[in-house]
């Protein structure tokens, strides 16, 4: 793995590659807990509103369409690497739209996992649909997982997640804003969740000194708010320049 480390700096580090291989180099059994974004494979010459303007909905060469069969096939390959580096007691929680998490759910229970929740993320200043054909898509959907191991008892942290909740019981539809401007001062990820989201989540599975994945680190927000939250992190990417970005983001953030 050392060729690959681009950053590293006490509890974070960041590893330069393609997440297929580079999982295969990281300790089986090792990680306690997995967030992943994956590719949504939507960039196809489409359009989409961002900011009040038409933009392109082509995002990079990473996230190209594909067929279905492809799509479901790097989906079950990814996520049956995640399984070997998660502890039996870990969880996985991966976000996606309508075109992907059909297949991420599937694929999941095909490797070998449980689907503990279905977390729909109600998006509070979601982006009009231009096209005036359809709904305005205002939700993602955060599935959280666990190996299914009848023995395997998975971290909740529910007494936290109630406080958090004013005394009652977290329900599964979490409401937030887009990624704030604040948040992007550093540069910005076309596919990049906001801070609170990744917060609710890392409390919700986690204890201190717990060590977390992303192997797709994008802009590096899951590693931010893991250290924040005094957890341990290792984040995988292929793209350069978003490893630059993270760092310049983790470095902007530790002052």
């Amino acid at each position: 793995m050392g060729k690959n480390i681009y950053y590293e700096q006490e509890d974070f580090k960041l590893l330069h590659g393609d997440a297929l291989l580079l999982l295969k180099k990281i300790e089986p059994q090792s990680i306690d807990m997995i967030f992943a974004d994956p590719p949504y494979f939507l960039s196809g010459n489409g359009i989409t509103c961002s900011g009040g303007k038409m933009v392109s909905v082509n995002k990079g060469k990473w996230d190209e369409k594909i067929s279905v069969k492809e799509k479901h096939n790097f989906n079950k390959k990814w996520i049956r690497a995640c399984k070997e580096v998660l502890k039996d007691d870990g969880t996985i929680w991966i976000s996606g739209t309508m075109h992907n998490i059909y297949s991420i759910g599937m694929a999941l229970e095909e490797e070998g996992f449980k689907i503990i929740n279905n977390i729909t993320w109600k998006k509070l200043n979601p982006p009009p649909n231009i096209s005036c054909r359809a709904f305005v898509h205002s939700t993602e959907t955060v599935l959280w997982a666990k190996k299914d191991i009848s023995k395997a008892k998975h971290k909740f942290n529910y007494d936290v997640m109630k406080k958090l909740n004013n005394n009652k019981q977290m329900k599964d539809v979490w409401e937030t804003s887009l990624t704030k401007p604040s948040e992007k001062k550093c540069g910005k990820h076309p596919t990049q969740k906001p801070i609170e989201l990744l917060e609710k989540i890392i409390l919700a599975s986690t204890d201190e000194n717990d060590l977390i994945l992303d192997p797709f680190n994008g802009s590096g927000t899951t590693g931010i708010v893991a250290n924040r939250l005094k957890r341990k992190y290792i984040g995988i990417e292929k793209e350069k320049e978003y490893l630059d970005l993270t760092i310049k983001r983790k470095e902007s953030d530790s002052k």
